[in-house]
């Protein structure tokens, strides 16, 4: 280095040689840092202590004991630091300096061509290429050491040693350094020397998972007491040693065994037995153990899969304080496993399922019930024989288990033949990869031909055909781990496609929805794939009654002559027909007459294929006595609906003034309007209902009070009972029953709007609706019984009574609605309306900011609905 610097200008090698001595300071600086910052923590939280006179409140043989622990300390913290410090030397922070600077030049300089000696032109280069890393020296400057100390104190303790002064400083007194001395020599204050007579004191601090209070035994009687197992307990004796002793049998305590004279004790409570203090204000306790017995779990119910494939297993655990956790294990009952076809093979090794049972989110965990919920489809042991076994623990460590369950996996089941011949192939792939060539072959055999009787689409065929083709090339070198999950997750998805298919045409649908539903009844399917599949029936009927409906409608403005051929030989429903054609042959499943039921099946689709659909009821364009009568009831309901909001904006008016802000068009309208239009009184496109029977209650509310208004819904209802049509049939006599109850829930809200009750007459309103509802229902089916004894099995074809509408009777795309009736019991953005009113009422509940009579009504509206 000084051979390179006699070469630098003097200025140059000055601003070097001061960057290097900064540069090895610093260096010295990072490396006493970080070898000796837990002594300077530990020194630092000694002062602290003492400033805040920590020794004055101890006795003489703690202070001795604390002493010889920070002496020993500190001896071992210096050695320790001594042991990793290192001099810095000067090549050290010659690196160092040089690593901050570009190209390097002091490392540069210090370097000499291997070649060209001697050659002028090549001196001339390396002459000027030193001048050039000279040039970058004449603005050194040293680094900034490296004096974090975060990777080696992670728990920032240094820290907390400062902080432990820098309170000591504020809140303590110098002065007390002064006294260190003599609490050393045995003088401190509060020293047990100072006390006068014999005294003693004692807890019992029972385990912290138990929740019970620590007990002080001087506030307690002699005599009995009851203490549970692994509660320490802590007695201390002051004064003359000897004056007290203490004896017991409660802790089974056999080596290093303290004397019964001993200033403080402490141990653990194992068996029951006796605690004795003998001396002056001594006592004597017979202590009785409460065992902290094991956890417990059973299994609460049998195994159940969802249509998606979850399993859904309850079980119920119970601890004497609470469970802390839970496992179940779930192992192959290789037994049991009917070993033919891709199952000969021995299988591969695979670990047991291990998951986590669920605990309650609020509550108690000492007695509880809870569901299992997993999902295992993808699973290669799913359907397979297993083993299901439930394990417990507490906070002791302590385990309790369930007897082993023993089941086939619970998964989900395909119905489509084709998607569960897929599946099983791709649950031998993962059984074995030595299967992996008889699955080619079988998918070769399965994709040789293929049919529209095979293949739904071209889409699933390609598929087949690109993973048989892959899997055949992995053949001659065997199939690696990620190559096997790789196939059995592409054998999956196009289990998933053939299972759920992508059918456009509404037709087809449906009858592969009967297929599967079909399948399903053979196969034994459990109830809830049963309902999944019968639901995914309906809705491809509604589907093809929609296209047919368009159909029609198209047929009806061209005149085509072949329609009133076609109508000559179609079969004429109503949707209640269908309603109770597909209700009879859910019935018959959920009886187990399966034979029957898929007869019924084959009927309804052979008649779905020929049928033409209508509206019973309105041949003649003119309204009957029991549409005109569902038609107001629509009304009254809509209206005591609108009446029922405004009680309630009221209601959150009185607590929040400015509640009524939240009017718009998506709310109740203030009057009774639906509030879904421009307006919001009951008038533009929410009010269109407002013209029906009768005179609408929203209209002039302002002049009129609640009360009032309530009045007058409760004659009109009186008024359409009188005159409800089908009062001599049951669903008629139970349709005047309801509305009866309807009609006394709105005396009741009456009452209490004129009381000024808003909570309760809004509670009597719900109830109210809840009755007309079921009154519409009981009438509609009155309605439909007399419809069908009036026709007979001749049916009527009705469908061109009603431009603009439907085969079942409702509005077309360009048809406007008969009225609210059908807006409030029809279609299926009801039920995404009814989550989103729920959705908001559980938010509301839950804001803190509303009143608490406000939240109240809210929690009763979530449990009545």
């Amino acid at each position: 280095m000084a051979d390179q610097r006699s070469n630098m200008p003097q200025t140059t090698a000055r601003r070097v040689a001061r960057a290097l001595f900064v540069t090895r300071a610093g260096l010295l600086a990072e490396t006493l840092l970080r070898g000796f910052w837990p002594l300077w923590s530990l020194l630092i939280l000694l002062l602290a202590a003492a400033l805040m006179g920590l020794h004055e409140q101890l006795s003489l043989e703690l202070i001795w004991s604390l002493g010889l622990i920070s002496a020993t300390a500190a001896i071992w913290l210096f050695w320790h630091g001594l042991r990793r410090f290192r001099w810095p030397r000067r090549d050290d922070a010659i690196r160092r300096l040089d690593a901050t600077l570009p190209a390097r030049p002091l490392a540069a300089l210090a370097d000499t061509p291997a070649i060209g000696s001697g050659d002028t032109g090549s001196e001339a280069v390396w002459a000027a290429h030193r001048a050039r890393m000279t040039a970058t020296l004449s603005s050194v400057s040293a680094p900034d050491p490296d004096l974090r100390l975060a990777r080696f104190d992670p728990f920032g303790l240094r820290h907390i040693a400062l902080l432990a002064l820098a309170v000591a400083l504020l809140f303590g007194s110098l002065s007390r350094l002064g006294t260190v001395g003599a609490a050393v020599a045995g003088q401190a204050p509060g020293s047990t020397a100072t006390l006068s007579g014999p005294s003693w004191e004692g807890w019992v601090e029972p385990p912290l998972h138990t929740g019970k209070p620590a007990l002080y035994l001087p506030d307690l009687e002699a005599g009995s007491l009851e203490i549970v197992e692994g509660s320490e307990v802590i007695i201390r004796l002051y004064g003359e040693v000897g004056a007290l002793t203490l004896t017991e049998t409660v802790s089974a305590r056999t080596d290093d065994v303290p004397s019964a004279a001993a200033p403080e004790q402490s141990f653990t409570i194992a068996r029951s037995g006796a605690i004795t203090i003998d001396g002056p204000g001594g006592r004597h306790w017979d202590v009785a153990l409460i065992p902290d017995t094991a956890p417990r779990v059973t299994v609460n119910g049998e195994a159940t899969v969802s249509a998606r494939g979850e399993m859904s297993l309850p079980f119920a655990a119970s601890d004497d304080f609470a469970v802390t956790g839970g496992t179940a294990r779930i192992a192959l009952d290789l037994a049991s496993v009917d070993r033919r076809y891709g199952l000969r093979l021995a299988p591969e090794p695979r670990d047991a399922i291990e998951i986590a049972l669920p605990l309650p989110i609020s509550g108690s965990r000492a007695d509880f019930e809870e569901v299992l919920i997993e999902d295992f489809s993808e699973h290669p042991w799913a359907h397979l024989p297993v083993t299901i076994s439930l394990t417990v623990e507490d906070a002791t460590s302590q385990t309790g288990a369930a007897e082993p369950l023993s089941i086939p996996l619970p998964a989900r089941r395909f119905f489509d033949p084709l998607a569960a011949a897929v599946i099983e192939l791709r649950r031998d792939l993962l059984w074995s990869r030595e299967n992996a060539p008889r699955i080619a072959q079988l998918l070769r055999a399965i994709s040789h031909r293929p049919g529209e009787s095979v293949f739904q689409s071209e889409t699933t065929y390609l598929r087949m055909r690109t993973i048989l083709r892959r899997l055949e090339n992995s053949l001659p070198y065997g199939l690696t781990d990620a190559q096997q999950t790789e196939y059995a997750k592409a054998l999956w998805d196009l289990a998933i496609l053939l299972e759920e298919g992508n059918l456009d045409d509404a037709l087809a649908k449906m009858q592969r929805a009967r297929d599967r539903l079909a399948e399903a009844m053979k196969n034994g399917a459990s109830d809830s794939e049963i309902a999944r599949l019968m639901q995914e029936l309906r809705e491809a009927t509604q589907d093809y009654l929609r296209e047919l409906a368009r159909q029609q409608n198209q047929e009806r403005e061209n005149g085509d002559e072949t329609e009133r051929q076609f109508s000559e030989n179609s079969t004429t429903l109503n949707n209640d027909d269908l309603q109770r054609m597909m209700d009879r042959i859910q019935e018959l499943m959920e009886q187990g007459r399966m034979a029957e039921a898929m007869q019924a099946l084959q009927e309804f689709q052979e008649m779905m294929e020929n049928m033409r659909v209508t509206q019973g009821g309105e041949g003649n364009g003119e309204q009957n006595p029991g549409d005109r009568a569902m038609r107001d009831l629509a009304d009254t309901l809509r209206n005591q609906q609108g009446l029922s909001d405004e009680a309630f904006r009221q209601l959150q008016e009185r607590f929040n003034p400015d509640a009524n802000r939240g009017q718009s068009g998506e709310n109740t309208g203030r009057n009774g309007g639906e509030g879904r239009g421009q307006a919001h009184d009951g008038t533009g496109d929410g009010g269109e209902g407002q013209q029906g029977q009768g005179q609408n209650p929203g209209e002039g509310a302002e002049e009129r009070s609640l009360a009032e208004r309530q009045q007058q819904l409760r004659e009109q209802l009186d008024a359409l009972r009188r005159n409800m049509p089908g009062q001599n049939t049951e669903e008629g006599q139970a349709a005047g029953d309801a509305l009866d109850r309807a009609g006394d829930a709105m005396d009741g809200a009456e009452q209490a709007l004129r009381g000024d009750d808003l909570a309760e007459a809004i509670d009597r309103q719900a109830e109210a609706m809840d009755q007309m509802r079921e009154g519409m229902r009981n009438l509609g089916e009155a309605m439909a019984r007399n419809q069908q004894q009036g026709q007979g099995q001749q049916g009527q074809d009705m469908r061109g009574a009603a431009q603009g509408t439907d085969p079942l009777g409702r509005p077309g795309n360009g048809g406007r609605q008969s009225g609210p009736g059908e807006d409030m019991l029809q279609g299926e953005d009801v039920y995404r309306q009814a989550r989103d009113l729920l959705d908001e009422i559980r938010r509301r509940a839950g804001e803190t900011e509303r009143s608490e009579e406000e939240r109240n009504y809210l929690r009763r509206l979530l449990d009545r609905f």
